[in-house]
């Protein structure tokens, strides 16, 4: 096992025939596209990464990651912390190899000559693992100042239902 800073490229298939596990801390600013729509770059994460191989002889990539992002609530547009766990299992396979006779459960991972990009593959996976919309819990989130329930004015005439003569034909046993 190797504690540690993350390289930020290794040959899966030669860390794989050592079964090498990775362990470190990556600093979450040095990552831009997850920076991004995130509210505060500060941090860091934590990713775990064991390579081994399978019984067909399969270069497999065990990855474990976790960080704590800092996003704004889409409901009270204050800030929130959410901690983002991804775990996935990578299959590596050669570019423009067939991968339909891999074994379930594995993600597809195709890597050249090229050695692999260790910070992207981690960014990608927690890109994915962000929230569609990030936001407090239900009894947490406080609706935000201004933000008032409309209330129908003396004023306003009170509009009919274009549908209610439809739900009248409906009703009536004649027609």
């Amino acid at each position: 096992m190797s504690n540690g800073p993350i390289p930020p490229h290794v040959d899966p298939r030669k860390l794989a025939d050592r079964e090498v596990t990775l362990e470190g801390e990556i600093a979450l600013a040095s990552l831009e596209r997850l920076c991004d729509p995130l509210a505060d770059n500060a941090g860091s994460i934590h990713a775990s990464l064991s390579f081994s191989r399978e019984e067909r002889r399969l270069v497999v990539i065990r990855s474990k990651i976790d960080v704590e992002v800092k996003m704004v609530c889409q409901r009270c547009l204050e800030l929130v912390a959410l901690n983002i766990h991804s775990e996935c299992d990578y299959a590596v396979v050669k570019e423009g190899a067939d991968s339909q006779s891999l074994p379930k459960g594995y993600d597809v991972l195709e890597v050249g000559e090229d050695p692999l990009d260790l910070l992207t593959l981690v960014e990608d996976e927690l890109l994915l693992a962000l929230p569609i919309v990030p936001a407090h819990d239900p009894e947490d989130c406080q609706q935000p100042a201004g933000a008032i329930e409309p209330t129908p004015s003396e004023d306003e005439v009170p509009r009919s239902n274009p549908f209610s003569v439809l739900a009248q034909l409906k009703r009536d046993p004649n027609v």
